[in-house]
């Protein structure tokens, strides 16, 4: 029996959800300006993922590479679902920084 799937599978269900707070602690203390950091993380990750001879460690660099990825797209719409209430504003960001996000 191979449970490298397996095992695959529920590292990735891990690390996607780890990143839910990430995202959500990062928009309230830094706010979406902090993106170019998960490009970089996930670039790292992916390249990391083309140099590693083990196709299990292989993978999970590549998820956790494209879950960076994913996670510049949550930020910013983490940054709406601020500005709509669902979540809590960060005061001491101050309301200049939340401004960028109303539509204009």
């Amino acid at each position: 029996m191979h449970l490298t799937g397996i095992l695959v599978g529920l590292a990735s269900f891990a690390i996607i959800g780890l990143f839910h707070p990430v995202v959500v602690k990062t928009e309230y203390y830094a706010g979406k300006k902090a993106w170019p950091v998960f490009l970089v993380v996930g670039l790292l990750a992916c390249g990391a993922s083309l140099l590693t001879g083990n196709g299990t460690a292989s993978a999970l660099l590549a998820v956790f590479g494209f879950t960076s990825f994913w996670t510049i797209k949550e930020l910013f719409e983490q940054e709406e679902r601020v500005r709509k209430g669902w979540f809590p504003a960060n005061p001491k960001r101050g309301q200049s920084d939340r401004e960028t996000a109303k539509p204009g």
